[in-house]
C-alpha cells in the first residue's frame, strides 16, 4: 500500500511530519508525494487558530470524498478526539501530538482492513523519537531541526501547551548528531525550533542551554549558517546574546515574537512584562548589524486606543526589521477566551492594517539602505522564469523575503554566494551575483 502525507502548519509539524514518514519507510511502507497515487493518506493537522483548523478539515474532507482511508494526526485529533471522529465518521485513525510513534501500528492496521485505530493520549508529553532517519519532505539549502517541543508558559491567548504538554529538550549530543547528518546529505543551513527556543536545555541540564548547544554546532564542519527561531523575551540573557554576538555560523537573526508593548495588555496575555525598548537596545548594542523579527497581536480583550497607539508608537520607535501582525483569535480553552470587552471584528482588522502600513514604509526603508552593499546569500534556486532565487542572513526561510538575481552563472542551490544589492521594495531584494 502506498502512503502519502499533507503536512498543515508550523515548521514543528513538518518534523513530526517527516519523523513519521521516517518510521514508516523503516518499517517498509511505500511513500509517495502523490495523495492521488495513495491507498492511506495521513493529514498532520495544526490547531493553533481557528482558520488553521479550518484548512485542516477542508483536506479531510477532500481526501475522504476522493475515496481516500485518511489517518488525522497531530493537534486536531489532541484537541477534539471524540468531536472530530463523530463529525467525520469516514476517518480510519488518529494519532495526538505525542503519539507520533505508533503511525506504523495504525498504518499497519488499517492496511489489514480493521475498522478504525486511534491512538490520543489523554495527557500530550512530547518525548522526541530519536534514532529515526527522518524521510524529508523538503530537501534545499536549509533545514529544521526541532531541539525541544511542549511548553511550560501559559500565555492567555494560546492553545499549544495543552496539546503538546511540558517542555522536553533533546540532548546536546542528540542535536549536534542530526545536524551533521543533515550537512552530510548537503544542507547548508539549520534552523533550530521549539515552541520556545531559549528554554532549551534547561529541564536537561538545570540551566539555559541554548549558548552551549550553539557553540557545538558551531564547531559542524561544512555548516554555513545556524539560525535561531521562536526566542522568549525574558530568556535572551546576556549569555545567550554573547554566543550569537561571536559565533560566526550563527546569522545575526533573532526571531522575538513580543506579542504586545502595554503593560496591562502583556499581564493580561500573561506575557513578560518587562522594558522592551532596553531589551531591543541592548540586542542591536551587543549585535552589530542584527535584524530583530517580532510578531504582536492586535485586538487582544480589552485593549483600548491608548493601548494601541502605545504598541504603534513603539514599533515606529524600534523600526524592527521584520514584523508579523494578527489579529487576537478566540479561541476555546484559553484564559482569554471568557475574558469580557472582546474587540470587535472591525476594529481588529483596522488595528491589523494601520500597524502593517507602518511596518511596510519601515521594511522598505531598511530594505533600501542595502543598496550598494554586498549580502552573503544563500541560494535556494531558480524561479520558473530563470532568476536565481537566494535569501539574505536577515530572512529566515519561508516567512521573510528573497533576493531576485539574473544572471546566466550557474550556481548551485546551498552554496553562499555574494549579491551586490541594486534595488529594493518593501520584502526582497534584487542584485548581481559578485
Amino acid at each position: 500500500m502506498k502512503i502519502a502525507l499533507l503536512n498543515h502548519g508550523c515548521a514543528k509539524n513538518l518534523v513530526d511530519s517527516e519523523l513519521m514518514l521516517g518510521l514508516l519507510a523503516q518499517n517498509g511502507h511505500q511513500i509517495t508525494l502523490d495523495e492521488n497515487d495513495a491507498d492511506i493518506v495521513v493529514v498532520n493537522t495544526c490547531s493553533f487558530i481557528h482558520d488553521a483548523e479550518k484548512e485542516s478539515v477542508q483536506s479531510i474532507l477532500q481526501l475522504v470524498n476522493n475515496g481516500k482511508k485518511v489517518i488525522v494526526t497531530g493537534c486536531l485529533p489532541q484537541k477534539y478526539k471524540s468531536e472530530l471522529k463523530k463529525a467525520i465518521p469516514e476517518i480510519s485513525g488518529m494519532i495526538g501530538t505525542s503519539d507520533i510513534k505508533e503511525i506504523v501500528d495504525v498504518v499497519d492496521k488499517i492496511a489489514n482492513h480493521k475498522k478504525y485505530t486511534e491512538h490520543v493520549s489523554e495527557k500530550p508529553d512530547y518525548i522526541y523519537p530519536e534514532n529515526i532517519d527522518r524521510q524529508q519532505i523538503t530537501v534545499g539549502a536549509s533545514s529544521y531541526i526541532k531541539i525541544a517541543d511542549g511548553c511550560n508558559y501559559h500565555c492567555g491567548y494560546c492553545i499549544i501547551p495543552n496539546l503538546r504538554g511540558e517542555y522536553h529538550s533533546r540532548t546536546i549530543e542528540n542535536i549536534v548528531e542530526e545536524a551533521q547528518s543533515l550537512v552530510d546529505k548537503g544542507v547548508t543551513e539549520i534552523v533550530l525550533i521549539a515552541q520556545d527556543t531559549t528554554s532549551y536545555g534547561i529541564d536537561l541540564y538545570g540551566k539555559q542551554a541554548l549558548p552551549k548547544l550553539l557553540e557545538e554546532l558551531n564547531k559542524i564542519e561544512g555548516l554555513g549558517w545556524i539560525r535561531i527561531m521562536y526566542a522568549y523575551p525574558s530568556q535572551m540573557t546576556d549569555e545567550l546574546i554573547d554566543a550569537i554576538a561571536k559565533l560566526d555560523k550563527v546569522v545575526k537573526y533573532i526571531d522575538l515574537p513580543l506579542q504586545h508593548y502595554n503593560k496591562d495588555i502583556l499581564k493580561a496575555m500573561r506575557r513578560p512584562v518587562m522594558d522592551y525598548d532596553v531589551l531591543v537596545k541592548k540586542i542591536r548594542d551587543k549585535i552589530p548589524g542584527v535584524t530583530i523579527r517580532t510578531a504582536f497581536i492586535v485586538g487582544y480583550p480589552g485593549e483600548t486606543d491608548e493601548q494601541f497607539n502605545e504598541l504603534y508608537d513603539f514599533v515606529k520607535r524600534a523600526r524592527f526589521e521584520k514584523m508579523g501582525v494578527f489579529e487576537y483569535s478566540r479561541e476555546k480553552n484559553t484564559v482569554s477566551y471568557s475574558m469580557d470587552e472582546q474587540v470587535s471584528a472591525k476594529i481588529k482588522k483596522q488595528r491589523h492594517k494601520k500597524l502593517m502600513s507602518l511596518q511596510q514604509k519601515i521594511s522598505k526603508e531598511i530594505n533600501e539602505s542595502y543598496i550598494g552593499k554586498v549580502l552573503p546569500c544563500i541560494v535556494e534556486g531558480y524561479t520558473d522564469d530563470g532568476l536565481i532565487l537566494l535569501r539574505s542572513e536577515h530572512d529566515a526561510p519561508e516567512i521573510d523575503g528573497m533576493v531576485y538575481v539574473s544572471s546566466d552563472t550557474h550556481v548551485v542551490p546551498g552554496d553562499i554566494e555574494n549579491v551586490l544589492i541594486e534595488k529594493a521594495d518593501e520584502y526582497d531584494l534584487f542584485g548581481v551575483l559578485q
